[in-house]
């Protein structure tokens, strides 16, 4: 992976898409920390399939787990939640 600032990225921006077309990898950093990446409409494809992937198999498990355990009405998860955010909120659950 090509490591170059947004600034030299900008200035070179013909020169940085023909290398990323060739199957180069760019990192983007500015004040010497990452904050982008160009790839490849491929890599980009690949980066998404494999996110797809994982996704599917969350949902795999998830679904597994309510056929285990069950599943609770969705009126406690929801007062679950409302919990949770008062807590969060420095507030005393219920007020």
């Amino acid at each position: 992976m090509i490591r170059v600032t947004t600034s030299k990225a900008r200035q070179e921006f013909a020169r940085v898409l023909r290398r990323v077309k060739q199957g180069r990898r760019f990192l983007l950093e500015r004040h010497d920390k990452a904050v982008a990446a160009i790839v490849s409409v491929e890599d980009l494809a690949l980066l998404e399939a494999m996110e797809n992937r994982r996704d599917l198999e969350d949902a795999r498990r998830a679904l597994a787990e309510i056929a285990e355990k069950g599943a609770i009405p969705w009126e406690q998860a929801e007062a679950e939640l409302d919990r949770l955010d008062a807590c969060e909120e420095g507030q005393s659950p219920g007020s």
